[in-house]
């Protein structure tokens, strides 16, 4: 057995999380522990109600919400009666019987598993600490369990072999073979809270991984007017497929407003990952890669993704660097002068790229441009921020010379020397 443990300060989202899926059929509740109701007879909001009456008893308790998911060795099928009982034993020995908590199988893995949600403040308005508690509690708890039921243990290859546990199932869309609004919704589950991005196209970049995208309005359209925002599938070539879902159909609400706030909060947190990318990116480039393909690959062994930005017609504009080991996401000019696309460009002798595949976003906008361009050129940045831009997953095949860049002092015209009249 492999216990996962997420520890949050928002309810509502884990119990959504479960309650969509058991809305869509991929899931089943087992048990209401230390509920008023049976299981059968609790409605939502009957479960989040009785939820947030004891997280009101103490505000000063930020992180306030237990989300556990068990997961089992692909042969090992438990009935309903075995699932309950494994649960209940494991809230007992990480010291959770006494709360209220509730267990839902899932359905939609290649391994058995069930989630369980409670709440860490109790009755008399106390908190139950969960400091290390995947580490002490959670682990003493799954080894007793696995001996008590007879598990396959977690610790043995074979089981690790099995199975893959992520906290969210977020793979790539692929439009046509899953629900959209349930992908996606795996998708942004993952990305939006663990990764540190302080823009819509900082995001982005981290979303096209997935082939989701996160869109605005165009200027004068009521999305743009009411700061409304979508959320698209792309397919394989990054080109935009389906009908877009509004950030507000979706039970986390991952709207603008909400994005906002969290580009405030991620700034000042992914400061302390900075060097890290640098010195990595650095690493690589001494290491002198012929092509920039060859520096995409050299990132990726270091788990570091480069989405390149690319304009209508091809000409590269701009680098993202997206750093899944510590979930930060810096734009090239933001990590220094020398990571901009045009350092990075000039120094393996790059030529830019071309293709014909056009994805038109608003996401890649003016703000998002290589910093060091000349002022003479920002004109035709705005006019290229607003005009369709290409989203690279990267891959690199057709070229073309990448048009110089000279200096401003040589593009200054010559004063003509006023002839002096002598008197």
């Amino acid at each position: 057995m492999v216990a996962r443990i997420n520890t949050s300060k928002n309810i509502s989202k884990a119990l959504n999380y479960n309650e969509q899926k058991l809305k869509n059929g991929t899931a089943q509740i087992l048990s209401a522990s230390g509920f008023l109701k049976d299981v059968d007879s609790l409605s939502f909001y009957n479960k989040l109600n009785h939820f947030e009456r004891l997280i009101f008893l103490n505000d000063r308790t930020v992180t306030n919400t237990l989300h556990i998911s068990l997961n089992f060795d692909p042969t090992e099928q438990f009935s309903k009666d075995k699932l309950i009982a494994i649960a209940d034993s494991y809230m007992e020995q990480i010291g959770f019987s006494q709360q209220p908590y509730l267990v839902y199988n899932h359905f939609d893995a290649g391994h058995p598993h069930i989630h369980i949600v409670s709440t860490n403040i109790q009755r008399d308005g106390k908190r139950i600490s969960m400091h290390n508690i995947g580490r002490n509690q959670s682990e003493t708890a799954r080894k007793e369990i696995e001996k008590e039921f007879g598990l396959i243990k977690a610790d043995s290859k074979r089981t690790l072999e099995n199975f893959n546990v992520i906290p969210v199932n977020a793979q790539k869309v692929i439009y046509g073979k899953s629900v959209t609004k349930r992908a996606i919704a795996n998708v942004l589950m993952m990305v939006l809270n663990n990764y540190k991005y302080i823009s819509l196209p900082e995001l982005n970049a981290v979303l096209i991984l997935y082939n989701v995208m996160a869109e605005t309005g165009q200027p004068g359209t009521r999305l743009d007017k009411f700061k409304g925002l979508v959320y698209r599938v792309l397919d394989a070539n990054g080109h935009k497929i389906g009908t877009p879902i509004k950030a507000s159909a979706f039970y986390m609400k991952p709207t603008l407003t909400f994005l906002e706030k969290k580009f405030v909060e991620n700034e000042p947190i992914r400061i302390q990952y900075k060097k890290r990318l640098q010195a990595s990116i650095t690493w690589e480039l001494n290491k002198k890669p012929g092509t920039l393909n060859d520096l995409v690959s050299a990132l990726e062994k270091q788990s570091i993704s480069l989405v390149v930005r690319t304009g209508k017609e091809g000409v590269i504009y701009g680098l993202t660097y997206v750093d899944h080991k510590t979930k930060t996401v810096f734009n090239g000019s933001d990590l220094g002068k020398q990571f901009s696309a045009k350092s990075i460009l000039e120094l393996i002798d790059q030529v830019q790229s071309l293709t014909k595949d056009v994805i038109p976003s608003k996401a890649f906008s003016k703000s998002d441009s290589l910093a060091d361009h000349q002022k003479k050129k920002q004109d035709e940045q705005e006019n290229l921020s607003k005009s369709e831009l290409t989203i690279f997953d990267p891959v690199i095949s057709k070229t073309a010379v990448a048009p110089d860049y000279v200096p401003s002092q040589l593009k200054k015209k010559k004063r003509k020397k006023r002839k002096r009249i002598s008197i």
